[in-house]
C-alpha cells in the first residue's frame, strides 16, 4: 500500500513528512521545529492564506493569551532565508500584512512505501481492550521515571551551554492582599540574585515578563514555550505575626518534572536581610542542581533597599516607568522620588529615577534641560553609591549618548553594565537603540534579539526591535513588528512609529487612520504628525494648515525644535528645516536619530546637514 508522504517544489526542494525533513537536492536542511510546523501547514494550506491565529492554534493550541508574536516573526524569517527566498519578489511564500502568508509554489506530490508488510498484524480489538487499563498503568509509571532521569540527566554540566530559567511570581499565600509587596519583593531579589550567580551560563528572565504570569494558571510548559525557558522556579511565602515560610520549587518546563523542592522557616525579623538570605540559598542549591559549583557570598550591596516601604516605592515607580507614556513616566519619577528620601543609599532607586528623568526629556514635547539636568544627578549619586549597579550605568550611558552626544563614552558605560550583569535586559536593550543611532543595525538587531529573550513579553523591547527595522529601512517587517505589539496593547505610544513606516511605504491613509485616537486633537504631537503626513503626500494645503497650528502651539509653550523642522522638511522647504535643527542643536535636544531617521534624507545632500552631523558625532 503507498501514502503520500513525499511533497516536492521548486526546482530541488522536497519535504518528507514521514522523516520530519526538509531536503534540498538530497541533502537534509536545518529547521528548527516551530518553522517547520509552519511549513508544513503553508505546504498544507497551499494557495489558501494561513492567519497568524491559524499558526497558533496549529503549534501552541487552543488558550494561548500571551505574545506568540515573537516566536511566530521569528520563524516566518528563517523560513525563505532556508529556501533562498526574495522576501521583495517571493516564490514560495507571500506575506499579506496585517492577515497572513500564502505557499504560493506548486508542489508536486510523491508516493512512498509505507512500513514493511512484513510486520505483523496489530492484536484484535477485544486483546487490546483487555490490556489497556495495565498497559497504560504501566507506561505512566515508565514516563515518570524516565522523565525525572531524563531532566536529571540533561541539567546543564560546567562549561556547557547557556540555560534560560524563569522565576514565577511567588506566591502570597497569606490571605492577607496587603502582603503582597513581600512576595513581590522575594520574587524580585530572586531574580536579581540569580541573575548575578552565572551569568555566562545561566539567563534569567526579566521582572516585566514574569510579572506577567502573577495570579494565573498557565501550564508551565507553555510558559516555558513563551518566555524560551528550559527551567521554572515557583515559590510561595506563609506568614503570621512572628515567622515566615518560604517554599521554591525548581521544575523542568517542558516535562514538568520536579528536580529539586525546599521549605525554609524562619523568624520574622529584619524582613529585608531574611529576603537575601533565602534567596542566596535557594541561589546555591539551584546552581548545585544544574550542575555548579556554588559561589562563596558576596558582600551586601546598596543596590537593595534597606527600608522596605521605598522598595515598595520603587516597584510602584516601575510599574508607571513601564507604561512608557509621558503621564505614567512623571507619575514613576513621583514613586522614586518618595522611594529615595525614604532611604537616601538606595543605588537602584537613584538609578531608577535617572531613566525615568532621562525617558521624560525623550517623550515630553518641552525642551529637555531641566529633565536632563534632574537625570544626570541621579545617576551620578548612584554610581557614587554603588560603582558596580549596572542599572546606574546603562542610566548614565542613555544621558551621555541623549544629551551629551558622547557616543564613545556612552558605548563604554553600557558594555560596563552588560559586563557587570550580563542578564540585565534593559542594558541590552538601550545598547541596541544606541547601535541603531548610529546606523550599526545588524550589531543593534543581534543585541536587541538578546533583550527579547531575557525580557519576551516586554512591549516597549519589542516596539524598538521594531524601530531598528525601520531605521534600517525594512519597512514591511517594521509594520509587523509594530502591529504585533499594537495587537497586544493598542494604546501602546511608542508602537505608533508605524505610521513612519506606512509614510515610507506610501500608506498615507494607513497613517492618518494610525493617528486617528492617538492623540488629542490640537496636541502638539498630532499637529507635527498631520504636517509631516501631509507633506509626504503632496497635500500642501492641509500640511502648511497643520504647521501653522504647530508654530501657535509653539508660541504659547515652547516644544521640541525638531517636531517643526520634521514638518519643514517633509513640505521640502530645506531652510526653515535645517534653522530648526540648528536650533534643536543649540537645544541639545532630540538629534540621536539625525543619522537614520528617512525623514532627513531630503536634507542629506545639503552640506549644513553634514555638518550637523559632524558636530553630533555621527558623521561617517
Amino acid at each position: 500500500m503507498k501514502t503520500l508522504e513525499l511533497l516536492r517544489f521548486g526546482e530541488d526542494f522536497e519535504l518528507d513528512l514521514r522523516a520530519y525533513q526538509l531536503r534540498r537536492s538530497g541533502h537534509p536542511l536545518k529547521l528548527e521545529r516551530i518553522p517547520m510546523e509552519i511549513l508544513l501547514l503553508l505546504t498544507e494550506q497551499r494557495g489558501h492564506l494561513v492567519s497568524r491565529e491559524q499558526i497558533v492554534q496549529r503549534i501552541w493550541g487552543a488558550g494561548v493569551h500571551l505574545d506568540t508574536d515573537n516566536s511566530i516573526n521569528g520563524a516566518i524569517r528563517k523560513i525563505p532565508q532556508i529556501l533562498r527566498d526574495d522576501p521583495e519578489q517571493p516564490r514560495f511564500i507571500q506575506t499579506i500584512t496585517g492577515r497572513g502568508y500564502r505557499f504560493m509554489a506548486p508542489v508536486r506530490e510523491a508516493e512512498q512505501p509505507q512500513a514493511d508488510a512484513a510486520q505483523p498484524p496489530p492484536q484484535p480489538r477485544s486483546r487490546t481492550l483487555l490490556v489497556r487499563p495495565v498497559m497504560l498503568s504501566l507506561l505512566v509509571v515508565v514516563a515518570i521515571v524516565v522523565s525525572i532521569v531524563w531532566a536529571r540527566s540533561r541539567a546543564p554540566r560546567p562549561g556547557t551551554e547557556k540555560v534560560m530559567l524563569a522565576v514565577l511570581p511567588f506566591q502570597n499565600l497569606t490571605g492577607d492582599a496587603r502582603q503582597e509587596y513581600f512576595s513581590d519583593g522575594l520574587t524580585e531579589e530572586m531574580i536579581m540574585q540569580l541573575g548575578n550567580r552565572d551569568p555566562e551560563r545561566l539567563g534569567v528572565i526579566a521582572r516585566t515578563s514574569v510579572m506577567r504570569y502573577k495570579g494565573g494558571r498557565t501550564q508551565l510548559d507553555q510558559v516555558g514555550r513563551e518566555l524560551g525557558v528550559q527551567y521554572v522556579l515557583e515559590g510561595s511565602v506563609r506568614r503570621d505575626a512572628n515567622t515566615v515560610r518560604v517554599t521554591a520549587q525548581l521544575i523542568a518546563a517542558k516535562h514538568q518534572t520536579h528536580i529539586w523542592a525546599r521549605a525554609y522557616d524562619r523568624e520574622l525579623k529584619g524582613l529585608l536581610t531574611l529576603q537575601g538570605e533565602i534567596a542566596q540559598e535557594i541561589a546555591d542549591e539551584i546552581q548545585s542542581n544544574l550542575g555548579r559549583p556554588k559561589s562563596s557570598a558576596s558582600a551586601p550591596s546598596t543596590r537593595t533597599a534597606r527600608d522596605y516601604e521605598a522598595y515598595d516605592l520603587y516597584l510602584k515607580g516601575q510599574y508607571f516607568l513601564n507604561k512608557r507614556t509621558t503621564a505614567g513616566i512623571e507619575a514613576a519619577i513621583g514613586y522614586f522620588q518618595r522611594a529615595t528620601a525614604r532611604d537616601s543609599t538606595y543605588a537602584r532607586g537613584y538609578a531608577a529615577l535617572a531613566d525615568a528623568h532621562a525617558l521624560l526629556a525623550g517623550y515630553s514635547t518641552r525642551p529637555p534641560e531641566h529633565s536632563v539636568s534632574q537625570a544626570r544627578a541621579a545617576a551620578l549619586k548612584a554610581l557614587e553609591l554603588d560603582p558596580r549597579s549596572p542599572e546606574a550605568h546603562t542610566a548614565f550611558a542613555l544621558i551621555v549618548q541623549n544629551h551629551d552626544w558622547d557616543w564613545q563614552t556612552a558605548e563604554t558605560e553600557f558594555r560596563r553594565a552588560i559586563e557587570l550583569n550580563p542578564n540585565y535586559a534593559t542594558a541590552h536593550h538601550w545598547y541596541a537603540e544606541h547601535l541603531m543611532w548610529r546606523g550599526r543595525f545588524d550589531e543593534a538587531l543581534a543585541r536587541s534579539e538578546r533583550a527579547r529573550q531575557l525580557d519576551p513579553l516586554s512591549l516597549i523591547i519589542a516596539t524598538d526591535h521594531g524601530a531598528i527595522l525601520f531605521f534600517a529601512r525594512q519597512y514591511d517587517r517594521a509594520i509587523e513588528q509594530f502591529g504585533s505589539v499594537l495587537e497586544l496593547d493598542p494604546t501602546f505610544p511608542r508602537a505608533h512609529i508605524i505610521q513612519g513606516a506606512y509614510v515610507e511605504k506610501g500608506m498615507f491613509a494607513a497613517a492618518l487612520a494610525d493617528l486617528e485616537g492617538q492623540h488629542p486633537k490640537h496636541d502638539v504631537w498630532y499637529w507635527s504628525a498631520v504636517a509631516y503626513i501631509y507633506g509626504r503626500s503632496g497635500e500642501t494645503a492641509k500640511a502648511r494648515h497643520a504647521l501653522h497650528e504647530l508654530l501657535q502651539s509653539h508660541r504659547r509653550d515652547p516644544v521640541k525644535p525638531e517636531l517643526i523642522a520634521g514638518a519643514f522638511a517633509a513640505l521640502g522647504e530645506k531652510d526653515s528645516a535645517l534653522a530648526w535643527l540648528e536650533r534643536a542643536y543649540a537645544e541639545r535636544s532630540g538629534l540621536t536619530a539625525l543619522k537614520v531617521d528617512p525623514g532627513y534624507d531630503p536634507l542629506r545632500s545639503d552640506p549644513r546637514f553634514q555638518s550637523l552631523l559632524r558636530r553630533v558625532g555621527l558623521a561617517p
